[in-house]
Parts: C-alpha cells; structure tokens; sequence
C-alpha cells in the first residue's frame, strides 16, 4: 500500500485498521438494533400514551395494528390478539386513547413502536364521541327507524328476561309481575357489564329469536333486556354494535330497560320500546290483573243491563203492537156471516138439485122401452153375422197363395246354375272366379272344370298348336294328360248348395 494512505485521518483511509487502545470496535446492524431493543425496552418498560388513534387494521390474525398521534408527532402501535379480546370497546380511527404498554423496536424497518396491554377511552368526552359516531352510523342504516318497531302483545304468557341471575334486576321485575299479573319468566343469565358482557347479551337475544317453540321451552312473546343502573362505562356494553344489531334483528317484540331515566344506550334506540327502570319495563310487558278483572266485571255488568234494557224495549213494543192488532171476534166475523149465508143456501140448492135429478131420471126411464132395445139387438146380430169368417173365403185365399208360390218356385228352378251341368255342360272358375272368354283363361293359367258329378283341374295351354294325327305306320300320338278328378272333400263348395 501506498505510504501516503498510511495516515490517521479518517478521510483518507481505503481500508479500516485496528489499532491499539481504540475502544469503539465496529458493530453490525443486528447488533446495534439489538442494543437499542434492549435500551428501549428496559428503560420504557412500562408507559401509558395519549393519543388519537389513525390508521386502525385488524388483521386475519386477531391482532391489531394502529398508530397514536398527537399534534406534532406519531407513534406506530400494535395489539396482540388476546389483549385486543379483552377489549371493552371496538377501536375507531379518530377515537382519543389512553395506551398502557411498552415500547420496542422492530429491527427490520429501524422503527420504534408500543406494544399496547390496556387501551382504554381518554375520558368521558372521548367515550361519548365514540358514541355519537356509532350512533350515526347505525342510524344512517335505519336501525332506529319507527316502522321497524314491533307493537308488544296485550297479555304475554311468556316473558323472556336477559339481564344477571344475581342482582336486584330481576327479582325486581318478578316480584312487579306478580303483583301486577303474574306471568311465566325465561331468565337467560348472562354478564351485564365488563369482558364478555356484550357478546352474552347478543348471543340470550338471537337465542331467544331463533327459538320456534317446539322444544321443552316456550318462545317468548316479549323479551326485556335489562340493568340497573351505573356509569357510562358500566353500560357501555349495551352501546357495543353487536348487541344493536341484535336488539334490531330480534323479531319477538322487545324492551329495553337500561339503567336509570336519565341513562339511555343505543339499545334503548333498537328495541321496539324503552323503559326508563326495570320496574317500569315490567309494568309495561303486563297489565294489572286486579284491573282486568274489575274491567271485567264492569263490562259483564253493562252487558246484563243492555240486555235488560233490550228486554224491556221489546216488550214494551210488543205491547204496543199488541193494543193495535184486532181481536179475534174482530177477525172471524165476517167469516161467520159468510158461514151463515152459505148454510141457509146449502139446503135451498140441495132441493134444487134433487128435483132436477129426478126429472132427468124420469126423461131417461122413459126412453128406455122394450121395442127400442129389441130393435138395437137385431142392429148388432147383423154386424156380427157379415163380420163372420166363411169357409169359402179361407179356400179361395189358400188356392191364391199356392198357385204364386208354384210360379216363384218354377223360376227359381231356372236359375238354379247347376241345371245346364245336367245336359253335359261345364263351369270355368278360376281362382273362385268364373272364366268367361279365352283371354282370362290363359291370363289364369290354372282353371277348374265344374260337372255335374264332380271337378276337376285343368292347364290352359297354347292355341295355333296343330294337333298330329296317327301316321299309318302305326305311330301313336302321346296320351294326354288325365285330368284327376277332385274328390268330394276337395271340390269347390257350390254358392247355391
């Protein structure tokens, strides 16, 4: 190496040397970093920040990712997933915290953050911020709407209680209940405020919904969710959006009974009515039995006394209507005198009568004379005796009808198709079809021959064939063929037999 680089200033050095005494020996990165985690860490090893927080993420993990920020600086932070369970509100960009961790340092970016234990609202200011936001929020989504509010039922069989088995609460409302109606109560214990709170309160509202009643347990007709009261950070659990969103979606009617009058929660806002004490949400679920029974006992009264009252107008108009109708004398006496009248003509009209039947009898007597009768007979004798069958007329009738059926029978005997058969005539038929001229006989190729004994099969064979004598020489011409004759089984059934 040169001698000119050989020197102590460090503007001129190529390559770092050691040299003896020197106390501040090189350090790596990872080294450095690791000396400043520790730094960091013992010496904030314990802070608490105030902050607004910016840029919140929850990620897949659980864990939760923000920054702190005031006016002139910002700090990163993160929230392991089972600090951030333990949670008693849904962080918010925006929302002012009070931070309680410690801070480190992540290596691989060279970034100092705070790695937070507890985060709770900075103050009751911050708290009713993060309130009014997420009111807006769920009223912008018309969860508060008043046509989504349900109308409670006259007379509950079936009230549903969420609220703690442990305090004042609930036997409040069951000692009212039975003062006022006594009812059946479902009780679903769950925490009404700290870790876990709003969860529990969300979960007894959706079971109680989702119940149909077909279990051992009725469903509910009304179900109230109640506390006492408290501060706003021992109610806040019933300002979570879980526990909103399931007062909203709940479809049995509900109450609301949250804290004191002067408390309101954005539950109080969900439910279908809010009651300003858990007493009051008893007394609106039911009304007083000593008050139905009393209105019932009036009602029947006012019923008896209409009916009583109808009672007595109707026979009052009964009377009335009584007094204007006839009497029976009134009614019946002009059918006594019509009775009277006819009475006293029946007798006149039945002389009458008899005198005209006598006269009539004696007009017909007297047309009835012996002669008359003698003369009517002989009359009836005559038209009997020319009505009389004579035995000339039957003959001469039978002749008539024996001489036409002799003149049918003889022309039907002539067109008996056999009877030309009998003078050494024959049939043609081919194919069940009688053959009248050459042309359908060669055409059928096969014919029978009808005789009168019986049939037989022929073959039509070719004319202008001239037929060979026998020569002198003694020559003989070949036999024809036979024609077999068909037996009597075979023979064609005749149409006239």
């Amino acid at each position: 190496m040169s001698p000119e680089f050989d020197v102590y200033d460090s503007s001129g050095r190529l390559l770092a040397e050691e040299r003896a005494g020197d106390n501040a020996p090189p350090l790596s990165v990872s080294e450095l970093s690791s000396l400043l985690k520790r730094t960091v860490e013992d010496r904030f090893g314990h802070v608490r920040l105030r902050g607004e927080i910016s840029g919140f993420k929850r990620a897949a993990s659980g864990h939760l990712y923000l920054c702190l920020k005031d006016d002139n600086a910002v700090i990163d932070g993160v929230m392991w997933k089972g600090g951030a369970q333990r949670l008693a509100f849904a962080p918010q960009d925006g929302v002012e915290v009070i931070a309680t961790g410690k801070l480190t340092t992540y290596p691989g970016r060279s970034k100092y953050q705070i790695v937070i234990d507890r985060m709770e609202l900075a103050g009751e200011g911050a708290l009713m911020a993060l309130l009014e936001k997420l009111k807006a929020k769920l009223a912008g989504e018309g969860l508060f709407a008043p046509e989504r509010k349900k109308a409670l039922p006259f007379l509950p069989r079936t009230i549903g209680v969420v609220t703690s088995p442990t305090g004042a609460v609930i036997r409040d409302i069951l000692h009212r209940l039975a003062d006022r109606c006594p009812t059946n109560v479902l009780l679903w214990p769950v925490l009404v405020q700290g870790q876990g709170a709003a969860e529990q309160v969300a979960r007894a509202v959706r079971g109680f919904s989702a119940m149909d009643g077909s279990g051992p347990l009725p469903r509910p007709d009304l179900v109230v969710v109640a506390r006492g009261g408290g501060s706003i950070e021992d109610l806040w659990s019933f300002n979570e959006e879980i526990v909103v969103r399931a007062v909203a979606d709940c479809t049995i009617p509900i109450i609301s009974a949250v804290g004191h009058e002067t408390d309101t929660t954005l539950c109080d806002h969900a439910a279908d009515r809010r009651a300003p004490t858990p007493t009051a949400a008893a007394e609106i679920a039911v009304p007083v039995r000593a008050e139905l029974l009393a209105g019932l006992s009036e009602m029947g009264l006012r019923a008896g006394r209409a009916v009583r009252r109808c009672a007595a107008q109707a026979r009052e108009r009964l009377d009335m209507q009584a007094r204007l109708m006839p009497t029976p004398d009134m009614l019946l006496s002009p059918q006594r005198q019509r009775l009277d009248q006819l009475s006293d003509g029946l007798v006149g009209g039945l002389r009458h009568r008899l005198a005209d039947a006598r006269a009539h009898l004696g007009q017909a007597g007297g047309a009835l004379r012996p002669a008359l009768l003698h003369q009517h007979v002989a009359r009836a004798s005559e038209r009997l005796d020319r009505l009389r069958l004579r035995p000339d007329y039957l003959v001469r009738a039978h002749r008539d009808c024996a001489t036409a059926f002799d003149r049918v029978s003889r022309h039907f005997a002539s067109l008996d198709p056999d009877l030309p058969l009998r003078r050494g005539y024959a049939r043609v038929m081919a194919q069940g079809q009688l053959v009248q001229s050459v042309d359908a006989a060669r055409h059928a190729g096969q014919v029978v021959l009808h005789f009168q004994d019986g049939t037989v099969e022929a073959t039509v064979g070719q004319p202008d064939a001239p037929l060979e004598r026998p020569s002198d020489a003694g020559i003989s011409s070949p036999p024809r063929p036979a024609c077999k004759p068909r037996s009597a089984k075979e023979a064609q059934q005749d149409l006239f037999s």
